[in-house]
């Protein structure tokens, strides 16, 4: 970090970690030089540095007393710099190929060394996954200034792809399966059952392993991998893992001077390592321990339980814990933190009616900033902050202390309010927090209004909510305007709606009784119908019954009777004088006059023939020889 200026340990310690330990290749790969050598003070190794000129007096060093480098002084003797070897892993289809060169050697000698092991000719060969772009054969691998490791891989865009072979469908099979890991703290004997789908590498299952058991990386010493799997980039899948589940076992790596007794001893007198000079704890690397676990055991002692619980699956379980700890923390007053999901809050906060709307403060709290104390009990915990929160904002917390939390936040914060600010708060050091944002809802996205770091006052700080509170009071204004006004429209076209419904239903109903009509009266006409057929039927049944008329000039008596009907016509027949009178009835029956229906009279004397017995014959009734009756209809 003195050599190059890095700042984040963390990136130091992988570039270290990239260049197994060799920290002149580490600070090659980061800075790398061409005149001139950079000499430790540990050892005598040279780094490339600025040439050295005789001739002119060197310039006076700048004074600093954390710098283990610095440049060779006129009294020292140059040193030739020595070849520096490359490592280059090429990765082609399903093979790996690794290639070992010294940096005065060009990327033609890696393709002929590829054309031996690939079988692939050099012309037909492409190689990528230069961080430069693309380069040309004669290119001197030290002008490109590479780290010692570099991963590169060959297109052969002339030549057919490979036919798919059983090995390439089982590890596509492979990457899609989950492996059960079932790992076994040594030092706690504690097991964690955990999941990886077979695309993850072993990197990510070890970082994982951090999270749970708080060993770096660099310090776990695993047993139970296969012994196919010497990398730490290969793929669960492809490691030889067993499926579906494969037991492994993880500790700590022991250091080699100071043991645990004497780290548990240390770690209660860390009061007095604190008070000492800023040399012990640079020298604290050369004993096996870290900055951060030093650090660590100082803070234990005096740290407090987590604010909010690390890879919680509920997001309403970890604020009520959160509000919990920050109550017995900083005391009862303090704003009412919503309990539940981002999005619910959204929910409560936006997606309302426009007059009840609020605006969301998110409240972003960090325990290993210098300000989370003094901005939560003495700005963010104010009564007069506490009165205008709950008053006009909903308020939302979350702890970005632990990385799996700080994770979370990070996608969320990406899926709600975009990459910028994700970005923003990614980018944000751990003594800027914590932090406070102010979101107001708009129609189609959510807007950050503002971003309030930790390191503010309690005026500023109810200013900024304030500003906050006018904006979003305008746009609010908007909004009822334009809501007032959508509802307007709603109900007129409600009503609209409403009328032409009772219009349509009044249609119906008259479209019904007029369909109920028409079906009665057809319902009649049928009947009616019938009837007459029935009649007709009835009619030429007793036509075809009736005796043949009887000529004027016949042997027997005759009987002529003519009958008047109700429309003034006459019907004319002659009988014998024999026939029954059930014979008449049925020839004005034939005539469409029933019986039943209509009743015969006769003139003088006045009487009516159908209450006669229809046995009797014409002359025993006296309708002999002849006679004028009329057909009246029965009431």
């Amino acid at each position: 970090m003195a050599c190059t200026g890095i700042e984040n340990i963390d990136e130091a310690i992988t570039l270290l970690e990239q260049n197994n330990w060799d920290l002149v290749a580490a600070i090659n790969g980061v800075i790398p030089q061409e005149n001139g050598i950079l000499q430790s003070d540990y050892g005598g190794e040279t780094i490339p540095g600025p040439a050295f000129d005789p001739s002119h007096p060197a310039p006076a060093p700048a004074p600093s007393s954390s710098s283990a480098f610095r440049p060779v002084m006129p009294s020292r003797q140059i040193v030739e710099r020595q070849p520096r070897m490359l490592d280059f892993r090429v990765e082609y289809r399903d093979r790996n190929v690794d290639v070992v060169l010294e940096d005065s050697c060009t990327v033609g000698e890696i393709k002929q060394i590829l054309e031996n092991e690939l079988q692939i000719p050099v012309s037909k060969m492409l190689l990528k996954g230069w961080k430069t772009g693309d380069v040309e054969d004669s290119t001197v691998l030290k002008s490109l200034h590479l780290p010692k490791n570099n991963s590169l891989y060959v297109l052969t865009p002339d030549l057919p792809p490979p036919s798919s072979s059983s090995h390439a469908g089982a590890l596509q099979e492979s990457l899609n399966q989950n492996f059960m890991l079932i790992i076994t703290h040594r030092e706690v004997q504690r097991e964690y059952n955990l999941n990886f789908s077979g695309s993850s590498t072993i990197q990510e299952v070890k970082r994982n392993v951090y999270d749970l058991t708080s060993i770096p990386v660099r310090h776990q010493l695993w047993e139970g991998w296969p012994t196919s799997a010497t990398d730490d980039s290969m793929c669960l899948a492809e490691s030889g893992l067993s499926y579906p589940c494969h037991r492994l076992t993880v500790g700590r790596r022991s250091s080699p001077v100071q043991t645990r007794e004497q780290s548990e001893e240390q770690s209660t007198d860390v009061h007095m390592v604190s008070d000492s000079d800023g040399d012990d704890f640079e020298d604290a690397s050369e004993f096996g321990v870290d900055d951060g676990e030093v650090f660590g055991m100082a803070s234990s002692a005096l740290r407090k339980s987590p604010m909010m619980p690390e890879n919680a699956e509920n997001e309403g379980d970890a604020l009520l814990q959160f509000t919990a700890e920050f109550s017995s923390r900083y005391g009862d007053c303090h704003p009412v933190f919503f309990i539940g999901s981002l999005e619910a809050a959204f929910q409560e906060a936006f997606y309302v009616k426009a007059r009840d709307r609020k605006l969301l403060a998110i409240y972003l709290h960090h325990d290993e900033s210098v300000l989370t104390n003094v901005f939560c009990s003495q700005m963010l915990c104010a009564e007069s902050i506490v009165s205008y929160l709950s008053q006009n904002f909903i308020t939302w917390a979350w702890d970005l202390t632990k990385d799996a939390n700080r994770a979370r936040f990070l996608t969320m914060c990406n899926r709600h309010f975009g990459s910028v600010v994700a970005q923003t708060i990614r980018t944000q050091k751990t003594d800027q927090f914590p932090l406070f944002l102010i979101i107001m809802g708009k129609r189609s996205s959510n807007e950050v209004l503002n971003v309030i770091q930790g390191n503010t006052t309690v005026d500023e700080l109810m200013m900024r909510l304030m500003a906050a509170m006018e904006i979003f009071t305008a746009q609010q204004q908007e909004d009822i305007k334009d809501e007032d006004e959508r509802e307007a429209r709603e109900n007129v076209k409600r009503e609209q709606d409403e009328a032409y419904r009772l219009s349509l239903e009044a249609d119906r109903a008259k479209r019904e009784a007029h369909e109920r009509e028409m079906a009665e009266q057809f319902r009649l006409e049928q009947i009616r119908k019938e009837q007459e057929e029935e009649r007709e039927a009835i009619r030429l049944s007793l036509e075809q019954a009736l005796p043949p008329e009887p000529k004027e000039e016949n042997a027997e008596p005759v009987s002529k009777l003519r009958i008047r009907t109700p429309s003034g016509e006459f019907l004319e027949r002659r009988f014998l004088a024999s026939n029954k009178l059930q014979i008449v009835f049925d020839f004005v029956a034939s005539k469409g006059f029933p019986w039943d229906e209509f009743k015969l009279l006769s003139t003088f004397p006045r009487r009516d023939v159908t209450q006669l017995d229809p046995n009797k014959s014409l002359l025993e009734v006296k309708l002999f020889p002849q006679e004028t009756l009329f057909l009246e209809a029965k009431e």
